[in-house]
């Protein structure tokens, strides 16, 4: 194993920063992206723009046959402004997660960074199989594994911005061949880079303990791992609780999605209320130490400025929440800040 010169620091698009840099963060958002289906790419009609009468039934996902431009976050300026909001609602950073297939702009983070001043950790690797470009089916872990130690280490996507994290990584249910070996390059790169690693879990229930198997069994340090997305996944107490008994961190990461509609999979979604109670519960078996949140933001729709809650809802909505729910100051920093903290710091 080579040498590890971000030991010991947090590396941001902007260069690494010292740990006790970093503030108040948000662990899994997108400020630049798009997460149209690859199909729909080349789609000329974006449907409607968005508006005050339509953007509940755009995030109702049903009585609008094109709605393209929700899944677009491309417009620079917004997302600057929307940063800027976070920022005077209590936020300090983000983690920007849009990765291979997602239409990642490493340049365009960095230009946020600047214009802000709030801390961007960018991520690497790849989403899931079907965002990715064909060629990857047919290509090795190793291959993989050296892409992404070169995303930290030098820079992603053809730019000198590097990496501070790796993922989010993309796994369906069932996960597919090429997922598996995405997964096991990031294990790889994360050993040698001192990284931690986000996944995105497919929409079964006992993914998440399949993806933390996979990883225990391949003796990757489960400390270094955070399980995205389990508020649209994991509904009750035992298996959240078998989870966090692996040593992975918990992400619930959607935030401001109120409603029980949940377009992509037949469940109910919970609120942000029902999130808390379920963060409760693993405080109270002594999980404190392995909970993050975030909101997820990949639609237009969610953003402040198109009619939504914006990057500022947890510190403006969801930290007064949990105030009056019981959540000790102590126990709001360790999600927000001292959590984060452990895990974007490279080992």
């Amino acid at each position: 194993m080579t040498a590890r010169p971000l030991k010991g620091k947090i590396q941001t698009v902007l260069g690494p920063i010292a740990p006790e840099e970093l503030g108040r963060t948000l662990m899994h958002e997108h400020v630049l992206c798009d997460i149209r289906p690859p199909e729909a790419r080349g789609e000329n009609d974006l449907g409607p723009e968005i508006t005050l009468e339509n953007v509940w039934q755009l995030n109702y996902g049903h009585g609008l046959k094109r709605a393209g431009r929700k899944y677009m976050l491309d417009l620079e300026d917004v997302a600057t402004r929307e940063v800027r909001m976070m920022k005077h609602e209590g936020g300090d950073a983000i983690v920007e997660l849009t990765c291979g297939g997602l239409s990642p702009d490493p340049t365009g983070l960095k230009r946020i960074a600047e214009g802000t001043g709030v801390h961007l950790i960018m991520g690497c690797g790849y989403y899931v199989n079907d965002y990715q470009d064909p060629r990857n089916h047919k290509r090795t872990v190793e291959d993989f594994a050296q892409e992404m130690i070169g995303q930290i280490r030098h820079g992603a996507w053809g730019t000198d911005v590097r990496a501070g994290m790796i993922g989010e990584i993309g796994c369906q249910a069932p996960w597919t061949d090429t997922e598996k070996r995405v997964m096991q390059a990031a294990l790889i790169a994360a050993a040698e880079t001192g990284a931690a690693v986000n996944v995105h879990p497919g929409r079964n229930p006992d993914q998440p303990q399949e993806v933390a198997d996979f990883i225990a069994a391949a003796g990757h340090p489960t400390d270094r791992v955070v399980i995205s997305h389990i508020d649209r996944t994991i509904f009750d107490e035992a298996r959240l609780l078998k989870l966090a008994d692996t040593g992975v961190t918990i992400e619930f990461d959607l935030f401001g999605q109120e409603s029980s509609y949940y377009g992509l999979s037949d469940i109910d979604m919970p609120n942000d209320a029902t999130r808390l109670k379920l963060i409760r519960a693993l405080i109270d078996h002594g999980h404190l130490d392995r909970v993050v949140i975030s909101h997820d933001i990949c639609y237009r729709t969610r953003l402040a400025s198109f009619g939504g809650h914006g990057y500022g809802h947890i510190f403006r909505n969801v930290v007064p929440m949990m105030g009056r729910r019981g959540y000790s100051e102590d126990e709001i920093d360790a999600i927000l800040v001292h959590n984060p903290r452990r895990l974007l710091t490279f080992v």
